[in-house]
């Protein structure tokens, strides 16, 4: 702690020394030229999938930020058994776009995720009578929270704003990598909160330690709170929830003297016999405990602003400091807000494309999400928290966190292999870390914040990695990679892992949802082998290869579906294909995952019964229909989502409309694709089918809007859907792009009459990503709609495609 005190004073000693207005004083540097209106953000919307399940949240950030600081519209308590509510699912991101009050302002959110944490270092303005607690939706006048109109409320790339009625103030938001930064103006037209006599002129900023998202019972482990000036506070707070230790920490700096303050805690003590309830007001400098809130007061007339800089850090509050005193060593809130608005505009342009506006705004704002996680997660010295708690310094790279892996490596981490090769390859570093910290040395699978919280199923940092390698991004050490991989293949903690290597499957009685995760080891074993053959190590390949053909093991002739089987060989009884509960499957049916074997289709094309039994089932896969009693049981899969029994609104149904392409059938992709991009993404708030997922469902329509998708990353071949856009351009960096001409576009002329690329004629069904960075020239020629000789016949034009079958994953 001493040396913690040593650090501050240091820093704040060089901040006077250095002028920044860390006194009464607002810096009065010009403001930066008007946001110029033409710009691609302003055809993104944070407020689509804001409503019902998108799970998005409408705050500022910047790309890849770990501060990501919004609104929360609710408190839930999460718990589980009798007492679970499913209303707190619907507020993953904090936040509901129709709900009609506004908790506070956090500054960590997920991206549209199915579980959730975070929220944390809630900051209210209010005036009037002090409010500790948020009160309730039904009843806002018994705590801080306050209503809002949806008129007041805007966002863009990098900023939010909104008024609150109760309090007649006006907040708006901003951030930079690791500081959020609030602007508080008094107006003085509060109308919900009854003032007292002679507290007109009082404003207080709540500072809850105790809020969070998906606030479980005794959520917070510990919290410290310090009042180190009149202007500066730091602290941090320690959670259990989804991850099960996680330590933030903070410094918070005001534009305005604190006229006086309240540190309390909520908290029941028993201290030497005696029992005491620390909730009374106590301005002593410091306090440390689980239930911590503070408010601090200023003396205000009408029209007076606030302003608020608030640094995070994983490592402490001195680095926290750091961490603001270089990236907003000012109080000039137009040009942070300006320098966010930048940093997207330069993120956004790394594809540009030719649309209608509401196709931009889809495209846009779908590219917006996408660039949210992972998230920086270290100081700017570098230094960070690891997943063994220590504190690594100086690791060579930037580390990020937040891996949504079983979600993000279908299509998010494939499109950033393509505009974010750097950030790639420190995400790779970043997983390999984690796995070296773990005690067993395994890669992650769900973490966030430096933490695994084993979320989801399959070793999918394995097909990250590999997908790198093999796209040419060797920026890491293969062999530490490759001895990563292989030790997480064999790690006996992963569900089910040991009877997969004995059986050659998972067994139910063993595991459960083990159809699945036979399937999705199967496809990692295949990305591995991968990884092994391209660095010479045949050994490991050849078992690898082997075992990535344990899908075979639960594919049932009978009834032509992959399916969940016991220890004993025996199928899992009763069976019913339409259904996503207690059938072997996890968020989906037999429908939709006897299609999950990306790495040999050919070899899934043969076992069902040959290219005219697979058309047959994709096509019958679009056009049945389920019963609600069907999805009834997962949460995952909601029936906005969903065409016949194609579930877009979940992952493992995501590269099923390109399976057509590989039976001669590539009309049959683009005339489904067409179909996913027209109705499951809307530019309005409820606009997306199902949770971002950190920006997999994002991924998905950029890349299928561009003509392409990876249905089987670990390779380097994207398989050729069709463009929905009428050309794109796309930034590889050092003045280099990939072009996308699209001649005779239209939203009917969904079907591709021929291909060139840089000029010559084109008859592959996919690109290799080295064709794509190689900044060439990809040019699609369309027409409205089939001839009697290209429509599909399928016992016709078997062995006779319009190009030759996808040859992307072949073993």
């Amino acid at each position: 702690m001493k040396i913690l005190r040593l650090a501050i004073a240091v820093l704040i000693t060089i901040i006077i020394n250095n002028g920044d207005a860390y006194s009464n004083a607002v810096e009065s540097a010009p403001d930066l030229p008007t946001i110029e209106k033409k710009d691609l953000c302003s055809y993104v919307n944070p407020f689509i999938g804001t409503r019902d399940m998108g799970h998005t949240f409408p705050g500022a950030t910047v790309p890849f930020g770990m501060v990501q600081l919004s609104p929360d519209t609710d408190t839930l308590l999460f718990t589980y058994g009798d007492g679970y509510n499913p209303d707190v699912y619907r507020y993953c991101a904090g936040y509901q776009y129709d709900d009609p009050t506004i908790v506070g302002f956090s500054h960590t959110h997920f991206n549209g995720t199915g579980h959730s944490d975070l929220g944390d270092f809630l900051l209210m303005p209010t005036t009037g009578p002090l409010h500790l607690n948020p009160g309730t939706a039904g009843d806002p006048g018994s705590g801080y929270r306050s209503s809002y109109t949806k008129e007041t409320e805007t966002g863009s790339p990098g900023y939010y704003a909104v008024t609150l009625d109760d309090y007649g103030i006006d907040v708006e938001l901003t951030a930079s990598t690791r500081v959020g930064f609030h602007k508080y103006r008094f107006t003085g037209a509060g109308t919900g909160k009854e003032r007292g006599d002679g507290e007109d002129s009082v404003a207080h900023i709540i500072l809850d330690l105790t809020h969070g998202i998906y606030n479980y019972d005794g959520k917070v482990i510990w919290s410290s709170i310090r009042v180190e000036n009149d202007t500066l506070v730091t602290g941090m707070r320690q959670t259990r929830g989804w991850a099960r230790t996680r330590t933030l920490f903070f410094a918070m700096v005001l534009s305005k003297p604190i006229s006086s303050y309240g540190l309390h805690n909520g908290e029941d003590i028993v201290y030497n016999g005696w029992w005491r309830k620390f909730d009374e007001d106590d301005n002593f400098p410091e306090r440390a405990g689980r239930a911590i809130k503070a408010h601090f007061d200023f003396e205000i007339e009408d029209g007076d602003e606030i302003l608020v800089k608030f640094a995070l850090s994983p490592v402490s509050s001195a680095g926290a400091l750091k961490n603001l005193c270089a990236e907003l060593p000012h109080f000039n809130f137009a040009r942070v807000r300006s320098e966010a608005r930048a940093a997207w505009d330069k993120q956004l342009s790394k594809i540009r494309i030719d649309a209608d506006r509401d196709r931009k705004i889809n495209f846009y704002t779908a590219l917006y999400h996408a660039c949210m996680s992972p998230v920086v997660f270290c100081d700017v010295d570098g230094s960070y928290r690891g997943l063994d708690q220590e504190i690594h310094r100086d690791p060579g790279f930037t580390n990020y966190s937040i891996f949504s892996l079983w979600d993000t490596y279908r299509a998010l981490h494939p499109l950033l292999t393509i505009i974010e090769p750097e950030r790639t390859t420190d995400m790779v570093k970043s997983i390999l870390a984690h796995s070296e910290q773990s005690v067993h040395g395994a890669l992650p699978v769900w973490s966030h914040h430096g933490d695994e919280n084993w979320c989801m199923i399959g070793y999918h940092a394995v097909s990250v990695i590999a997908d790198a390698w093999i796209k040419g991004i060797r920026g890491f050490d293969g062999e530490r990679a490759l001895a990563a991989c292989v030790r997480s293949a064999n790690f006996g903690a992963y569900d089910g892992i040991e009877a997969y290597r004995k059986y050659g499957y998972v067994p139910e009685d063993i595991s459960s949802n083990s159809a699945s995760k036979t399937l999705e080891y199967a496809y990692d074993d295949w990305c591995i082998s991968q990884l092994a053959e391209s660095l010479g190590r045949k050994e490991i390949a050849r078992e690898f290869r082997q075992r990535s053909q344990n899908y075979r093991n639960i594919f049932d002739k009978e009834t032509g579906f992959i399916r969940a089987r016991n220890s004993d060989g025996s199928w899992k009884e009763p069976f019913d294909p339409l259904s996503v509960a207690g059938q072997g499957y996890i968020e989906g049916n037999a429908w939709n995952y006897s299609l999950y074997v990306p790495h040999d289709v050919p070899g899934l094309i043969e076992l069902v019964g040959g290219p005219a039994r697979m058309i047959e089932w994709l096509d019958s896969l679009f056009v049945m229909k389920v019963s609600d009693d069907d999805i009834a049981h997962s949460e995952d899969v909601a029936r906005v989502g969903i065409i016949g029994n194609y579930v877009h609104g979940n992952e493992p149904s995501h590269h099923i409309a390109y399976l057509c392409s590989y039976v001669g059938a590539p009309e049959k992709t683009q005339q489904r694709v067409h179909e996913i991009v027209n109705t499951m993404y809307r530019p309005v708030p409820d606009g997306l089918c199902g949770n971002d997922d950190c920006g997999q469902m994002s991924a998905w329509y950029i890349l299928s809007c561009l003509g392409f998708y990876p249905v089987c990353p670990g390779s380097a071949e994207y398989i050729i859907g069709t463009p929905c856009i009428a050309g794109a351009k796309i930034d590889l960096g050092d003045g280099r792009e990939f072009v996308v001409e699209v001649n005779n576009y239209s939203s009917e002329r969904m079907y591709i009459e021929s291909i060139q690329l840089d000029g010559n004629e084109y008859l592959e069904s996919s690109i290799n990503h080295q064709e794509v960075i190689n900044a060439g020239k990809m040019n699609y020629r369309m027409k409205t709609n089939l001839s009697n000789q290209d429509s599909h016949v399928p016992n016709e034009r078997i062995g006779v495609p319009w190009f030759p079958r996808a040859k992307a994953c072949n073993l």
